[in-house]
């Protein structure tokens, strides 16, 4: 049962990730983590109606549009002075068996997320500036490093901060200098992250398991699924140095594929299948749509147009799975070991994969993806799946903002 309790995503990538506590934990023994920047002073955020929603209602493209600016308006608001979002200091007494490397992980790969979000985004001067300054955290801050024998929560920030800058560095304002040079360091710095902490197995994960060694052993579908589409342009620009780090990637990803549709939660050789199985397709929903979407990206046969709706349609048919598992402070104590953290996750890349589909069929599921996501919104524009720390509500933002956005023509954004 291990493998199904294992900690708190940030995702992305990020991993990552509202029962905790407010104040920091101060353990015995424990050096506390530094503080984050003070914010700048900024205009209370306005509180802008929510759609009402029944349970077979359907979101057009304005209303996305609304609800993603909102949360945008919320991302702006938080960023602290270094560019930065957040806290890296521990929160809650739920998070207080974590390093203080871990809670920073998890900040980076926040921070990362938001980044992006802004980036996918239409422009704004307050925007433009907001992006510029989380570029620049993305670039200059100190990357995390492993927190302990146990605790490699650090890829979380390979993994999102390899996604946004690769992102970036395709962006036309951050093309020239110093941003590109800037981006290349970084980038170079990350893959060289995800190098290391590959497993033997080709995946990647965030803890090991006793013996602990250098390169760990156990990694997830999921955490790698998130970063192989990323890796393929890291691969053009020439950051990564060993060529066959995408493929065993790639590879992994594909031996954890069920043939029920579902991806096993993590690679084992007798996979646990039957009754309330987290491998069950409703123990995976949050899971599959990545993987569908990484292995479609990466050329992978077995992954067709027909299994990529195939897909969405199990997503959508088990959707209250996903419904009765947000919010709840436990990892994966839901039906089917549904974990509280996979459902912006999961409706993000869910909104990559409808782009993958036809343009003329693409439409339909935006319009059913859109209400699952806007009927969580908050009245501040924030949105939130698991705990109260500002990783979390940064990381759920944000997805839901990619999710939103990446469902809107360009003539829409706008």
């Amino acid at each position: 049962m291990k493998t199904f309790v294992r900690g708190l995503c940030g995702s992305v990538l990020s991993a990552v990730l509202l029962a905790s506590a407010a104040s920091p934990a101060q353990d015995a023994g424990t050096t506390a983590a530094p503080q984050a920047p003070a914010r700048d002073s900024k205009p209370a955020l306005e509180q802008a109606p929510k759609p009402k929603l029944g349970p077979s209602d359907e979101l057009d493209a304005n209303a996305a549009r609304a609800s993603r600016d909102h949360a945008l308006a919320w991302i702006v608001a938080k960023q602290n002075r270094d560019g930065s979002w957040g806290t890296r200091t521990i929160e809650g007494f739920v998070e207080d068996f974590i390093t203080v490397q871990g809670v920073y992980a998890w900040q980076y790969a926040s921070s990362a997320l938001c980044t992006l979000a802004l980036a996918e985004a239409p422009e704004s001067p307050e925007r433009r500036a907001v992006l510029e300054k989380g570029v620049t955290f993305l670039c200059s801050a100190p990357l995390p490093k492993r927190g302990d024998d146990w605790d490699v929560d650090h890829v979380w920030a390979g993994v999102f901060g390899t996604v946004a800058c690769t992102a970036l560095a395709k962006d036309p304002r951050f093309v020239g200098e110093p941003w590109r040079t800037q981006l290349g360091a970084r980038g170079r710095e990350l893959a060289k992250v995800l190098e290391t902490m590959q497993t033997p197995s080709g995946g990647w994960g965030y803890y090991d398991d006793p013996p602990f060694t250098a390169r760990p052993k156990w990694a997830t579908s999921f955490t790698t699924a998130a970063v192989i589409p990323a890796l393929g342009f890291a691969e053009e620009l020439g950051w990564i140095a060993d060529r066959d780090l995408r493929k065993r990637a790639i590879g992994f990803v594909r031996r954890c594929a069920l043939p029920n549709g579902a991806y096993q939660y993590s690679l084992d050789m007798l996979p646990w299948i039957g009754g309330e199985s987290i491998n069950d397709i409703r123990g995976s929903l949050g899971r599959t749509q990545v993987c569908n979407w990484a292995l479609f990206r990466a050329g992978e046969r077995s992954v067709t147009p027909d299994k990529l709706v195939a897909g969405l349609r199990d997503f959508f048919a088990h959707h209250e799975y996903l419904d009765v598992a947000r919010m709840r402070p436990i990892p994966h104590e839901a039906y089917y070991f549904n974990a509280a953290y996979f459902y912006f996750y999961g409706h993000y890349h869910a909104a990559l994969v409808v782009e993958l589909l036809p343009e003329a069929e693409r439409e339909a599921w935006r319009r059913k993806l859109r209400p699952e996501i806007v009927k969580t919104q908050r009245p501040d524009g924030s949105f939130g799946d698991f705990l109260a720390s500002t990783y979390m509500i940064q990381a759920s933002t944000a997805f839901a903002a990619l999710a939103l956005d990446a469902g809107l023509s360009d003539e829409s954004k706008r």
